[in-house]
């Protein structure tokens, strides 16, 4: 018997009493089992259904060669020299050069240059590349035609889209230093 004494006694015995003590009855755990009888008897609700969504629909930009809203608007001056609307559109057959790949607000007018009593002009790109243009040559996206060069700017003439089909003339100038106005 002295040695069940010595085991009752032992710090392992009481630890073992106290963790199976704890164990025992339900008391402890009632209110804990109400709680989940009542919250198991609410009645339960509907996951709403994921929402339909629409196929993604590409948009392509249509307005390229259309003024940029970041300009001011241009006023189309009167011009002697009126052609008939109907004989208005652009260069058949033209082939494209390296400047008309560039929107006239990208190009600058840096300088001019006379030679026998004729000017040219001194176009920057974008890319800061230095192009010489004459009378005749054409700028920009919408068949800028070079009409006249003087010592600080350089006339031409567009061809653009009325928006209904047709075709105007519309006059810009570059000025030295600037980009393209109206």
């Amino acid at each position: 018997m002295k040695r069940l004494s010595d085991f009752l006694r032992s710090p392992l015995f009481l630890l073992v009493w106290v963790g199976l003590s704890g164990c025992g009855g339900d008391n402890n755990v009632r209110d804990l089992r109400a709680y989940m009888n009542e919250v198991a008897a609410r009645p339960q609700g509907r996951v709403q259904p994921l929402p339909e969504f629409k196929p993604y629909e590409p948009f392509k930009y249509g307005a390229a060669n259309l003024r940029s809203p970041f300009q001011a608007p241009l006023e189309m001056p009167v011009r002697i020299d009126k052609v008939p609307a109907s004989q208005i559109r652009p260069p058949r057959d033209h082939v494209k050069g390296y400047l008309e790949g560039f929107n006239l607000v990208a190009l600058k007018l840096v300088g001019s240059i006379k030679i026998r009593g004729t000017y040219y002009g001194l176009i920057q790109d974008s890319d800061g590349l230095v192009h010489q243009v004459g009378v005749g040559s054409y700028l920009g996206t919408q068949w800028g035609r070079v009409e006249n060069i003087s010592e600080n700017q350089i006339e031409l003439v567009e061809v653009v889209s009325n928006g209904g089909g047709g075709w105007l003339l519309r006059p810009t100038t570059i000025e030295l230093n600037s980009a393209a106005e109206g």
